[in-house]
């Protein structure tokens, strides 16, 4: 038997060219990414993402601490390293979520807005064909002809601030009314400004920059990252646009707790605009920065700056030498620091060192010098003194706040002496050096931070929670009527009638919904009864 082809079958459709199949799964693939949907996965993947920054230390914050972290896990950390978990917020991978994100929300809400926007010009929406498929459906009868019971609804919805759609069709008459269209406003609003929010957070990085510097009174700096001790600044940052503020810390107070521990603190600066300007003398605080042009400067904690007097033993001086000592207990104030005196001009190249241990009200144990309070009652310094290489010039990095160990190890940097010293005290070494304790002066750390989109950043969070309560507290509600000449059987009389039925649809919830359509079919009916009483 042989095969015969219907021909009445239509033919198979072509296949489309192969650049055709590319455009139609680009904008298959556009509408997800574009979807709502997408952009709320996204949103929590940005958010799990963030989670290992905030576990892990950075390197734009705290190189020491990833150096550290290094040490303490040698074989974990490589691994991390290699997966940019110490640069989290600036490896590739965060930057495809947050890339993706950004073009998530943009596709998905320009679309809405511009139909929001012409939804907003036009009237309701034309009342459905098929009323009795939407939720809350009534039927009833009224003793009210169609354009009768039109008018009468329609007063009754726009005096509770519905906008009313009414036509006049071939059947009778329909009615759409709406109101709460400000939800959806709401709605765009709010995720326009987690928009604005994303994106002036991303400005934020790209144009700030931060940084942290000790500062002595009667000392002072320039904003210029040569000066900081520890800063981060966005990738388009650099010394160029820097503002050229300069500061002088004039004073620095500090007040305690009646068990001693620190309470507040305040310091008196002087601030030019620019080097060589007037001074503009201001007061700052822990939460009560200095602003100026973008720029705050805080004070984020402090502590003691001792100044030691070395005479050596051919009876050179060297005074007024001072180097912050940074606190190990914030609640004594125990600090530790080093000062360096890297050539003592001698012609051998030595260099020479103290590292000692600041005490504000210092108790001495068996030989051990220890702090009991925050308040300098009794200021002392327990102190090693060094003499020889200190490292300084050997090009690998060196804390300023402490020794370089390996020099001691080596033997190029000698121990030549200790002593327990309170102001004004002196000692002397085993070389003959003099070491004498002048006293010490506070130090405060201050933060200059500078962020171009923060007023952005507020706005859009105002934006956001007016957008939020917006759309929690507003309800969307619309009303669906369709009024019929109402059909009287065979051999029945009565006076002229409409068939109404009602639908509503709302956004929100509306817990009296049927009341309310009952409400509306009362109202026809008490309009009936007044009718048949006046024509009686």
């Amino acid at each position: 038997m042989t095969d015969v082809q219907d021909r009445s079958a239509p033919p198979p459709p072509a296949r489309p060219w192969p650049g055709v199949r590319a455009i139609l799964r680009a904008r298959r693939w556009w509408r997800v990414l574009t979807s709502m949907r997408t952009a709320i996965i996204l949103l929590f993947l940005m958010a799990i993402a963030a989670v290992p920054g905030s576990l892990l230390p950075q390197r734009s914050l705290s190189p020491s601490a990833v150096a550290t972290y290094f040490r303490d896990h040698p074989a974990l950390a490589p691994i991390l390293d290699r997966l940019g978990m110490f640069e989290v917020f600036a490896s590739p991978w965060f930057a495809a979520v947050y890339l993706l994100l950004f073009t998530s929300l943009v596709g998905c809400l320009l679309p809405r807005c511009l139909e929001h926007g012409r939804r907003l010009r036009q009237g309701p929406p034309p009342t459905p064909r098929h009323l009795h498929r939407l939720p809350d459906y009534t039927r009833r009868d009224v003793d009210l002809d169609p354009p009768a019971a039109g008018e009468l609804l329609s007063r009754r919805l726009k005096s509770q601030r519905f906008r009313v759609r009414q036509e006049q069709t071939a059947d009778g008459v329909t009615i759409a009314a709406e109101r709460g269209r400000l939800k959806e406003t709401g709605n765009l609003v709010f995720h326009l400004a987690l928009l604005a929010m994303l994106l002036s957070l991303a400005a934020g990085k790209m144009w700030g920059y931060e940084g942290n510097v000790l500062v002595t009174e009667g000392n002072g700096f320039c904003n210029s990252f040569q000066q900081y001790d520890q800063y981060t600044a966005g990738p388009l940052v650099n010394q160029d646009t820097l503002s050229p503020l300069c500061f002088d810390l004039d004073d620095f107070r500090a007040t305690y707790e009646p068990d001693g521990t620190p309470a507040s603190f305040t310091a008196d600066i002087g601030v030019q605009e620019r080097p060589g300007a007037s001074t503009q003398g201001v007061t700052i605080g822990v939460n009560d920065p200095f602003r100026l042009d973008g720029n705050r400067l805080y004070v984020t904690g402090h502590g003691f700056t001792p100044s030691f007097t070395i005479t050596l033993p051919d009876g050179r001086t060297f005074d007024q030498l001072s180097a912050p000592f940074l606190p190990e207990d914030n609640r004594t104030f125990g600090s530790q620091g080093v000062v360096k005196l890297p050539d003592l001009g001698d012609g051998s190249g030595d260099g020479f060192a103290i590292e000692g241990f600041f005490a504000p009200t210092g108790v001495v144990t068996d030989g051990v010098l220890t702090s009991v309070d925050a308040r300098p009652l009794n200021p002392q310094v327990a102190l090693f003194a060094y003499r020889g290489y200190l490292g300084l010039n050997s090009g690998a990095p060196q804390s300023v706040y402490s020794l370089d160990r390996r020099q001691i190890e080596l033997g190029a940097l000698e121990r030549i002496g200790s002593a327990n010293l309170r102001v004004g005290d002196s000692a002397t070494l085993d070389d003959g050096t003099t070491i004498r304790f002048d006293g010490y002066r506070e130090f405060a750390a201050l933060q200059v931070s500078h962020d171009p989109a923060q007023i952005a950043v507020l706005i859009s969070a105002i934006f956001i929670l007016v957008g939020l309560v917006a759309n929690l507290l507003l309800r969307q509600q619309r009303v669906f009527v369709r009024l019929e000449p109402r059909s009287m059987g065979t051999g029945q009389s009565g006076p002229p009638g409409s068939t109404a039925s009602a639908a509503v649809l709302t956004r929100g919830g509306w817990d009296d919904v049927q009341q309310f359509v009952a409400g509306l079919f009362d109202d026809l009916g008490d309009a009936a009864d007044g009718e048949r009483n006046t024509t009686t």
